[in-house]
């Protein structure tokens, strides 16, 4: 192809509004361009990436007997309320009516579906187990869109789902979806690490996220290097102290002016913050007040919290909501308040003679002990998880790295099949419902992570097997040299016959412009064919990851191309194989994953 007739422009200078590097680059290169807040085109060179992700995700869905089909983006309310989402799920969700009157939504996710077709084709365990995907657009409307394709509202997901008879089946297909997951992104480039997660608005028993190491990322991972163990720290476990006994003593009341933080407390009354008791304040979609105590060398995990109370719909309560039942913010405790649902952590639970607010301002109360002093509405773990925890397997100290989340898995059960009545008959005629798991990957939000993980000061620098060409060819003096064009024809004649898309510059731009816009759009070669390269021998050959340049002769160009291609995807697939990652994992040998 030539570049003179691509779609496409570069910027030179970094857009303003663009803070990750894979945002920048890929508007910079003309890979993507805004259409509004989280809404993207895909240009050309955009679309080829995309395509190429889409083809390494289908190769592994088929290889586990994935079936590809397509479901509608648009659907019936009534189906989202027969499993009760439809009024759980807050504003993220587009809801409209169509010119019937009838209640419709966007697609978030395609359960309801899946659950409602399960209900209607199958009948007997003789057609289970099943597996099917799908590559669909997907809407949920983000009240923070950041990163370019990162956080987006529209974007396309690969979503695929097992239906299976029993938990043993269920096992089965997450192990297997797991054994993929791990060989498609090993063969996109990115390096991942899979993570014990929350199950959010999905539910069911078990869920693990995919997370691609990047500073950027918004998601905090407890990671343990003695033993593997590796969660979100949205649901992270660790080892807790246990306080050393003491004897409950009266309360007593100090001065504690302005200590209307958990440092001034401390630095005033000399003693350490895991001494003291913090109160956080929220409120739920009923205006429901919630008081989370924990100790004061420790903060709120909301995902925690929400679980603990069964509800995800906080936010962060109003001043005059806490005054209300009897509490002063920075001097407050649930001691002696009203109306509020109190939920303490398990350690503020078992420590004893804490210091807490008052309720009074400027002043604390020392010697608080639970339940003596208030009775908590919930104990359970809402604390986060710090570096430096001991890991709640090896008890070896945890670290907190960020990443972003480029896939999931989770074992449904029959949250959904139980709730549409999508059930089977056994061998001796009894009905049960079936088994479900879901498995996504964002299609957009991969592409953004590879060229996180794949980009230096001068711009994009894909993997072969993603790439939107092998090669990008400069052209210099081709006007007065009728030698450089009728190179350029002859590659391009020989790249179809050879499996090597190439993308000819034939712009009448400067050399120093071609090479800067070959150096940002990120093919893996870079090739310049000019009179002084034909005088050297051939066509100068340039590797964009390494900056190793050697001249090759025009008819071992597109050969070399091939070699090193092929060679890149031989070294993924002996380093899987190594790791106990085959191409095809069978259904049987499938070992469940903790």
């Amino acid at each position: 192809m030539r570049i003179s007739n691509l779609f496409f422009t570069t910027q030179r200078e970094d857009p303003a509004d663009a803070e990750m590097p894979s945002h920048r680059l890929l508007l910079r290169a003309g890979y993507i361009r805004p259409l509004g807040a989280g809404i993207y085109s895909l240009l050309p060179l955009g679309m080829r990436v995309n395509q190429r992700v889409t083809q390494v995700i289908r190769e592994e869905m088929n290889a586990i007997d994935g079936q590809e089909m397509l479901m509608p983006v648009v659907h019936p309310a009534d189906l989202w309320r027969e499993t009760g989402r439809y009024d759980q799920i807050g504003p993220e969700m587009g809801r409209f009516k169509d010119r019937g009157d009838r209640d419709m939504v966007l697609a978030m996710t395609h359960e309801e579906v899946v659950a409602d077709l399960l209900r209607k084709l199958v009948s007997s365990w003789r057609q289970l187990p099943q597996q099917v995907y799908h590559f669909q657009t997907k809407w949920r409307d983000e009240p923070r869109s950041r990163g370019g394709l990162i956080r987006v509202r529209e974007f396309t997901m690969k979503d695929a789902y097992s239906a299976d008879r029993d938990e043993a089946g269920l096992d089965r297909s997450y192990a297997r979806y797991y054994h993929a997951y791990t060989r498609i992104f090993a063969r996109l480039g990115l390096k991942t690490i899979a993570v014990a997660s929350d199950v959010g608005m999905m539910g069911g028993s078990q869920a693990h996220e995919f997370m691609a190491f990047s500073e950027f990322g918004e998601d905090a991972l407890a990671i343990c290097d003695g033993c593997g163990a590796a969660s979100n720290r949205q649901v992270a476990v660790v080892r807790k102290p246990t306080p050393a006994a003491e004897v409950a003593l009266p309360l007593e009341e100090v001065a504690t002016p302005h200590a209307d933080t958990i440092d001034a407390l401390a630095a005033q009354l000399k003693v350490g913050p895991e001494r003291t008791a913090k109160a956080v304040f929220f409120a739920d979609g009923e205006g429901r007040l919630i008081v989370a105590i924990v100790r004061g060398d420790d903060d709120v995990e909301e995902t925690k919290l929400t679980n603990a109370i069964k509800r995800r719909d906080l936010r962060p309560a109003r001043e005059e909501e806490i005054r209300a039942a009897g509490m002063v913010p920075g001097f407050a405790s649930p001691i002696g308040a009203k109306g509020a649902i109190v939920v303490v952590d398990d350690l503020v639970a078992a420590s004893p003679n804490l210091v807490a607010g008052a309720n009074k301002e400027g002043f604390h109360l020392r010697n608080v002990n639970v339940p003596r002093d208030f009775t908590p509405d919930i104990v359970a773990d809402i604390a986060s998880a710090k570096g430096g925890d001991p890991c709640i397997a090896c008890g070896k100290p945890l670290r907190i790295a960020h990443g972003i989340e480029v896939g999931n898995i989770f074992k449904l059960g029959t949250r959904y099949t139980a709730a549409l009545g999508a059930t089977f008959a056994d061998e001796s005629g009894a009905t049960h419902p079936i088994i479900m798991g879901s498995y996504g990957i964002g299609v957009g939000r991969a592409v953004a992570c590879i060229a996180e993980a794949h980009h230096d000061e001068k711009g994009l620098a894909w993997p072969s097997v993603v790439a939107p060409f092998d090669v990008q060819v400069a052209l210099l003096s081709a006007k007065k040299d009728p030698r450089v064009d009728a190179a350029a024809q002859a590659l391009e004649g020989a790249a179809e016959a050879a499996g090597v898309e190439a993308l000819i510059d034939d712009r009448d731009e400067t050399p120093g412009v071609k090479f800067a816009d070959a150096e940002l759009m990120g093919a893996p070669w870079m090739a310049t064919i000019s009179p002084r390269s034909l005088d050297a021998g051939g066509a100068e050959l340039t590797n964009r990851a390494t900056g190793e340049r050697s001249v090759v002769a025009l008819d071992a160009l597109l050969p070399t191309i091939v070699a090193a291609r092929n060679a890149d995807r031989a070294e993924i697939e002996r380093d899987l194989l190594a790791a106990g990652y085959p191409p095809r994992l069978d259904a049987a040998s499938a070992v469940p994953r903790s």
